[in-house]
């Protein structure tokens, strides 16, 4: 439990990096957080997507996909934006954290 609490910081900025590039929707970005050890259950991602999206952070836009309703993401300019300041603080804390490595 404690983990979990430690790496949603880091799968959210995760999201939002893959949302600023393209569309992204739950499988698929699922399946991108388990091939950086990420391994979040559905019950995790969706409420994680549903919070983004709620704060402003993502746009959702449905897409019926070979007969199938599929949620898409995309980050937002709020998004972006919060990635960008995200950025400088992973390499301070990159800087600070890898001392003396």
């Amino acid at each position: 439990m404690l983990d979990r609490e430690f790496f949603l910081g880091f799968i959210k900025i995760h999201i939002l990096y893959h949302a600023a590039k393209d569309s992204i929707y739950g499988a698929d970005i699922a399946e991108e957080l388990a091939r950086h050890g990420y391994v979040i259950s559905p019950g995790t991602l969706y409420p994680t997507l549903h919070r983004l999206t709620r704060e402003g952070f993502l746009t959702c836009k449905v897409r019926v996909v070979a007969g199938r309703v599929r949620k898409y993401y995309q980050a937002t300019p709020a998004g972006k934006r919060i990635l960008k300041e995200s950025r400088q603080k992973i390499r301070e804390l990159v800087d600070e954290v890898m001392e003396g490595e």
